[in-house]
């Protein structure tokens, strides 16, 4: 199952893209053997302006078509990592051939497109700058794809 971060922003070269490259690196490395990968990054832009809206239909855009839909958002789901996890094992192994995520501009998701979401993840009840959420998300798909492999690295 292919995986997609779908965010509003354009990442410059700075320590959040250094630690989401590293971690999508390991991802891609471990998820291979259990039929997930690779992740793409689609990041869009509003450059005219036009609000979330406009960054909701241009971030639909990005999804593929068929995709199990995670929106990122504070209202949504708060799970530990194990069941991060699972969820994406079961997504896997229901069959769906990609799985996307979105994380929207400073002003959230537009509601319209969060309503279309299957799921809806929190990464807590603070709100978090989305290029940080970025990261956090990186490091737990690695973290995800670790716990399916039986790997080390999570340690709960």
């Amino acid at each position: 199952m292919r995986l997609h971060i779908c965010a509003v922003g354009r990442l410059r070269a700075g320590p959040e893209l250094t630690l989401i490259d590293d971690y999508l690196k390991r991802f891609d490395r471990t998820g291979r053997a259990l039929s997930l990968g690779p992740v793409s990054v689609h990041e869009v832009e509003d450059k005219k302006g036009g609000g979330m809206e406009a960054e909701a239909d241009l971030l639909g855009r990005a999804v593929p078509s068929g995709a199990f839909l995670v929106a990122l958002d504070e209202r949504g789901r708060q799970m530990t990592s194990p069941d991060f996890a699972s969820t994406i094992a079961r997504t896997r192994d229901g069959g769906r051939q990609d799985m996307a995520f979105l994380i929207g501009g400073a002003d959230g998701l537009a509601p319209g497109l969060r309503g279309r979401a299957d799921m809806l993840l929190s990464f807590g009840p603070m709100v978090w700058p989305h290029m940080l959420v970025r990261v956090m998300l990186a490091e737990q798909l690695y973290r995800a794809a670790s716990i399916l492999a039986g790997a080390p690295y999570h340690r709960a």
